[in-house]
């Protein structure tokens, strides 16, 4: 008999019974069974667990090894980074020990050589003291055999020797003023060949070169690139020329354009920074710094027409004495002379009772033909006045500009004001090329040619050295020879020194009687 048929003939509550019975049952069975596939998934779960400890725990493991073996490798570098410094260091330790022998050497040498020089200066001066006891004995024999006295003598002597000088003297002035007019142009011509020998080499190769310093010795290697592409890549972007030679630490920069050499110098030194050097970013750099410095000469030229109080100035005038920023002139930066030009008009022109306005604008603008590059044609001074005179400037400021070197008819008192002003901010001491060490050293050796003459009490050198003052002893040196000491120490400052102009000699021979009345 199936359930169905058993539970017809049973009571209700009976019924009710057996179901909830078998109810109960059947949630027990099912209640075992979700039991037992949990406790399978927890077996599982802390099989897996414990894989993935294993695994991560092998892991650490390898990690760790990886890290210290990668750490006993810096260590070992750092090692013997370490050793070779300290072998540099103990070779430049015995480089210094014997270069300290050395000097300890030649201290005592010299030490040696004065204390030589100490006692032929002694011998020199009693030799001295018995030569001039024997031309006094000399004299006093002379003056008795002639029967003359000194002073009688003496002009006996000066006369006839002043008349064999003034024989002497006219034949060699006319046959020298004879040869300076036959070889005038060959003589000319040799000294300025000369002059450009001995100062355009260093001027042009200081005005054309910018150095840069290397962290290191690879930098090189990374600037020239593979095949050389870095560096042309570099040079083809600039325009400007880059030497690498063995000189350590440091490349140079060449090119006569001083803005795109400043524009090189700047990208160079930010691709050293950055590290990234590759053709890409090298153009990238380049017009990015090209930008900066254009904005640069653009704010300079502003700037310096704000400060000097001069207004309506023509945009390209602007941007074209920015660029003076980066040009200099035998050594004197070129913007700062303009506006040194420019102020020294305005307090002349003030004194003068002139427009001080007008002229401070054609001091600041009386080179501006320097600024405008290799294209230019003529001198600086025309392009300079064409190039105004295109962008409407005064006719005064044209023609200051133009005839400040007299290449142009000077028509207004402007023009004749700017060719001061531009030659005494060019001459001042240390303007130019001429250093102050330098200066220094021409004045001490001026001095030391009019002290090397016997008789001579002082000298000093003054006005910036374009005049040597020498102070005689007159009782040694009478007015006669003070006038032919004159002309032989002028001949022996063109014979040793060089300087430009001319310096003028002046020998003072001056006696005074002092007496105190009691």
């Amino acid at each position: 008999m199936q359930i169905s048929q058993i539970l017809m003939y049973l009571p209700l509550p009976a019924c009710i019974a057996l179901g909830y019975f078998i109810c109960i049952l059947a949630y027990r069975k099912r209640q075992s069974a979700n039991e037992k596939k949990l406790k399978q998934l927890i077996e599982e779960s802390t099989r897996e667990a414990g894989k993935v400890r294993k695994e991560a725990e092998l892991a650490a493991k390898a990690e760790l090894y990886q890290r210290r073996e990668a750490f006993e490798k810096e260590t070992q570098e750092t090692r013997m980074e370490l050793k070779q410094q300290e072998r540099r260091l103990s070779k430049r330790e015995d480089n210094l020990e014997r270069k300290m022998e050395l000097l300890t050497k030649k201290e005592r040498y010299i030490d040696t050589l004065s204390a030589n020089f100490a006692l032929k200066e002694k011998k020199i001066d009693e030799k001295r003291l018995e030569l001039e006891k024997v031309i006094e004995e000399e004299n006093r024999e002379l003056l008795k055999i002639s029967n003359l006295s000194r002073e009688e003598a003496e002009k006996l002597l000066l006369s006839r020797l002043e008349k064999e000088l003034d024989i002497k003297c006219a034949e060699v002035i006319s046959k020298k003023i004879t040869e300076a007019k036959e070889n005038a142009e060959q003589t000319a011509v040799s000294l300025i060949s000369t002059a450009i020998q001995r100062c355009a080499a260093a001027h042009t190769a200081e005005n054309i070169v910018s150095a840069i310093e290397l962290p290191n010795n690879e930098m090189k290697g990374r600037i020239i690139g593979r095949e050389g592409r870095n560096i042309r890549a570099f040079e083809k972007a600039t325009g400007i020329d880059v030497i690498v030679d063995d000189t350590p630490g440091v490349i140079v920069l060449s090119g006569f354009d001083s803005v795109r050499r400043e524009i090189a110098r700047q990208s160079m030194e930010k691709l050293i920074l950055d590290g990234r050097i590759h053709p890409a970013h090298i153009e990238e750099i380049v017009k990015e710094t090209e930008k900066e410095i254009e904005q640069v000469i653009q704010e300079t030229g502003k700037q310096t027409c704000f400060e000097l109080g001069i207004h309506n100035v023509h945009p390209e005038l602007i941007k074209l004495l920015g660029r003076l920023k980066y040009r200099t002139s035998y050594g004197q930066n070129q913007l700062q002379h303009s506006i040194e030009v420019s102020n020294l008009m305005g307090i002349i022109a003030g004194e003068l009772k002139l427009d001080v306005l007008l002229a401070k604008r054609c001091g600041l603008l009386h080179d501006i033909g320097k600024a405008i590059g290799p294209e230019m044609e003529g001198t600086h001074a025309v392009a300079g006045a064409d190039l105004a005179k295109r962008y409407d400037e005064r006719p005064e400021v044209v023609n200051a500009i133009g005839g400040h070197h007299e290449e142009k008819p000077v028509e207004s008192v402007y023009t004749v004001l700017v060719s001061a002003t531009d030659a005494i901010s060019a001459a001042r001491p240390g303007a130019r090329r001429e250093t102050l060490e330098k200066y220094i050293k021409r004045l001490e050796r001026l001095e030391s040619i009019a002290t090397s003459f016997s008789g001579v009490e002082s000298a000093y050198a003054i006005q910036a050295g374009r005049e040597v003052r020498v102070m005689v002893c007159p009782d040694k040196v009478n007015d006669k020879i003070a006038a032919k000491m004159c002309y032989d120490i002028a001949r022996e400052v063109e014979a040793q020194l060089e300087y430009p102009g001319e310096v003028v000699v002046t020998v003072i021979r001056e006696t005074r009687f002092v007496e105190h009345a009691k």
